[in-house]
């Protein structure tokens, strides 16, 4: 969605943080997310229930944050049945579609999220999250500005969107290199970046999966 940084993507550890509209989070790998939401490992502390969830989102949630995704979905439709545009239980269901890699379904349900409810700021995050993940960095970019116009105090997306930045960055330090291979200068800097992501060299065995941002929690309803 505590801050969150640039890291690899892993399902259930999309629950680490919630923000002030989102109650509950995990922390997936490259740009921070928030839950009750998306992607890495799963973390070792339960999350806590969160307040502005029902019972039956925050036991989905729990479930989530367990790895016990059938039973997850089976409460969020459960919710969406009776109240089809709810947007923690759409939230959190894009958090299940994160984790299992349905990265299409997650991509229309956080889409959809940020069109019905574009003050909250956690969808275009966890948009952003997945963008990242894809190496499609301007579109992270794109997202994470919406989610700080939304919502300027979003720490969370600050952070991701500074890694975005440095991720830009090095793209355009490697292309300066590619063109002018004694720029000392930019060798200096994109070492700076490979260093700050442990991005092995072009020249080294392939690159590992470019690290998205960490998810955002469900959102609270706004009155």
């Amino acid at each position: 969605m505590g801050g969150a940084r640039f890291i690899p993507m892993s399902a259930s550890t999309a629950f680490l943080i919630a923000s002030t509209l989102f109650a509950t989070a995990l922390p997936p790998a490259a740009l921070a997310q928030q839950a009750p939401p998306p992607p890495p490992a799963s973390s070792t502390l339960a999350a806590p229930l969160a307040p502005g969830l029902s019972q039956e989102l925050s036991d989905a949630a729990k479930m989530i944050h367990d790895g016990q995704y059938a039973a997850a979905q089976a409460k969020i439709d459960s919710v969406l049945a009776s109240d089809a545009r709810n947007p923690q239980a759409r939230f959190l269901r894009g958090i299940v579609e994160t984790d299992q890699g349905e990265v299409d379904a997650a991509l229309s349900t956080f889409r959809g999220l940020t069109q019905d409810y574009p003050e909250l700021p956690e969808p275009h995050n966890n948009l952003a999250v997945i963008f990242a993940q894809q190496g499609r960095y301007e579109d992270a970019r794109t997202a994470l500005e919406s989610a700080l116009a939304a919502s300027p105090d979003y720490a969370i997306a600050h952070e991701n969107l500074g890694d975005v930045y440095t991720r830009l960055a090095g793209a355009e330090y490697d292309r300066a290199l590619s063109l002018d291979k004694s720029n000392k200068s930019a060798q200096a800097k994109l070492a700076l970046v490979r260093e700050l992501f442990a991005v092995p060299p072009s020249s080294a065995a392939p690159k590992p999966p470019v690290p998205a941002p960490k998810p955002a929690q469900a959102p609270k309803p706004k009155k």
